[in-house]
């Protein structure tokens, strides 16, 4: 009888039949999720095919190939004229609202508790699952209250690992003339000297670790690319699923860090409880440490072990890692590019050897690197042509009301996300002069035409606006650290770290220049950098 029954059922499980039902899921899946996103008002216009269910099939459809176009369609039609507009997003997520710079300080002065940056990070990197179930909150508050004052310290062993990743990376030989590939460069060099400040001197050294970072970011933003697809109804079930990875990558990850973890955590109890033989003992200053420390000042120590704080990192490697490397290779792309009669890398040479001639036992100090004017400007302006992403300043409404904009007179509810579009802005010829050109002095040209001046005909206003043109300086015309009281934390330490890395490639190595700039693709919001791209690099003999 059992027999008899399996066979039938076995019958009706037609190709055709599983095809039906299969389709009648993710219709009805993706009907439940247009059913739970944010409704807004009429009187925001809109780019891509419109509101509706037909329009919104036909937006995720073509999302990956059309987004592109339409950011620069709302930018020119909308933002241009100071109104915000409705953009479409990935099937799984609400489609944003995107407002113009002229608005940038109403969406930004909004406290956290009614519009929230960490809510939409957390939802754009489906942070409750890739995460581990960790929040990122203890990570987050160490590198802002004790990355800066620690900073200054760090330097030297900044620069040892700068010039030790580097010599690695692409050798020693002055004779011969050697192919390189650019992205495979950077990625020997970032996640090493990244470390340095995130799990101390020991580690940053050990290359299973630190490839083991390096495919955790990559997993991050692939699984972000993939749940992007599903509709959020079927989530539950589907991102454990594709998260298998991230955990697996982490316990790899702390089968090597974790007796480091448990050997500062116990050294870090006794020297707290006044240990006499921890008495003259201090930890090295890097992020476990100051991880501990924070959690010793916010009094929940013994909630923090070797295993939160393995996976508290991660948030940081993925940040730290993942958006240097993109800018670093930008950044060789542009000036290996740029115009030869502009001499881009004998210019920064020829400062930096000015610069560093100057600095103490020869390591950088901060006034130092502060004063690599040029070599700031052309870092600033790559990261200005060359972007990565459309937008980095995303925010949810978590007020339960919702929030009005009074300028334009709409009202949107809980659960709405709002965006500044970086890509506009930052070519914008308005704000930029020739924005699609890679000018590497844009920056440091207005210092020097400024420095020229008479003291009576200088100003300190103009003197302020000067020094607000350095590369960790945001503003709501340049967007790639974000802007407002949620920018980039790390960036101080990003600047320090790129200028040194750059200097001392100029400075040791001569590199060809090559005849265009090859192009990223965009598939969506995601770019995929030109990784093929390669240089011809010789090591400089010693003069």
């Amino acid at each position: 009888m059992t027999a008899g029954l399996s066979a039938q059922l076995f019958e009706l499980l037609t190709p055709g039949r599983i095809a039906i039902v299969v389709f009648f899921l993710i219709v009805g899946s993706f009907t439940v999720d247009y059913t739970w996103q944010p409704r807004y008002p009429g009187s925001l216009p809109r780019v891509g095919f419109g509101g509706g269910v037909i329009g919104n099939i036909r937006n995720w459809a073509t999302y990956l190939t059309h987004f592109n176009s339409w950011v620069e369609e709302g930018y020119a039609k909308y933002t241009k004229h100071d109104r915000a507009y409705v953009i479409p997003s990935a099937p799984s997520r609400p489609q944003e609202i995107v407002i113009p710079q002229s608005q940038a300080a109403w969406l930004l002065e909004f406290p956290d508790r009614l519009v929230s940056a960490k809510a939409a990070h957390a939802d754009v990197l489906y942070n409750d699952y890739q995460l581990l179930g960790i929040d990122d909150h203890l990570s987050i508050t160490s590198v802002h209250r004790h990355l800066p004052r620690n900073l200054v310290g760090l330097l030297p062993g900044i620069q040892d690992e700068v010039h030790e990743s580097i010599d690695a990376a692409l050798g020693l030989d002055t004779e011969n003339w050697k192919t390189v590939n650019i992205w495979e460069a950077w990625l020997a060099i970032v996640p090493r000297v990244t470390n340095r400040m995130v799990v101390g001197e020991e580690y940053c050294k050990n290359k299973a670790f630190l490839d083991l970072q390096v495919k955790f970011a990559d997993t991050l933003v692939t699984n972000s690319f993939i749940l992007n697809m599903f509709p959020k109804v079927v989530l539950r079930l589907v991102a454990p699923l594709v998260v298998i990875s991230n955990w697996r990558i982490w316990r790899k990850s702390f089968g090597i860090i974790g007796p480091l973890i448990e050997q500062r955590l116990r050294d870090m109890e006794r020297k707290a409880a006044g240990d006499e033989e921890y008495e003259a003992w201090e930890p090295e200053e890097c992020l476990l440490t100051w991880m501990i420390r924070q959690a010793q000042a916010d009094g929940c120590a013994d909630k923090v072990d070797a295993s939160l704080l393995s996976k508290s990192i991660l948030p940081v490697e993925f940040a730290a890692i993942h958006t240097t490397v993109i800018t670093g290779h930008n950044l060789l792309l542009d000036l290996l590019a740029a115009d030869p009669e502009l001499g881009c890398l004998n210019v920064i040479r020829s400062e930096a050897d000015r610069v560093f001639a100057e600095q103490p036992a020869g390591y950088w100090t901060k006034d130092g690197l502060s004063r690599l004017h040029r070599t700031d400007s052309c870092i600033r302006e790559s990261m200005r042509v060359s972007h990565f992403a459309k937008a980095l300043t995303h925010r949810k409404v978590v007020a339960k009301e919702g929030i009005t904009n009074t300028k334009e007179g709409w009202h949107i509810p809980y659960g709405s996300f709002l965006m500044l579009d970086l890509a506009g802005t930052h070519h914008d010829a308005d704000i930029y002069p020739e924005p699609n050109k890679y000018d590497p002095w844009r920056f440091s040209r207005v210092k020097e035409e400024f420095d020229a001046r008479p003291e009576e005909e200088k100003s300190i206003e103009e003197a302020l606006k000067i020094k607000r043109l350095g590369m960790s300086t945001t503003s709501d015309t340049f967007l790639p650290f974000s802007h407002g009281r949620h920018a980039c934390p790390g960036r101080f330490f990003v600047a320090h770290e790129l200028k040194m890395i750059l200097t001392y490639l100029v400075r040791n190595y001569e590199i060809k220049p090559i005849k265009e700039r090859p192009k990223p693709m965009w598939i969506g919001q995601t770019v995929i950098p030109p990784v093929q791209a390669t240089m011809e690099i010789r090591r400089r003999k010693a003069v």
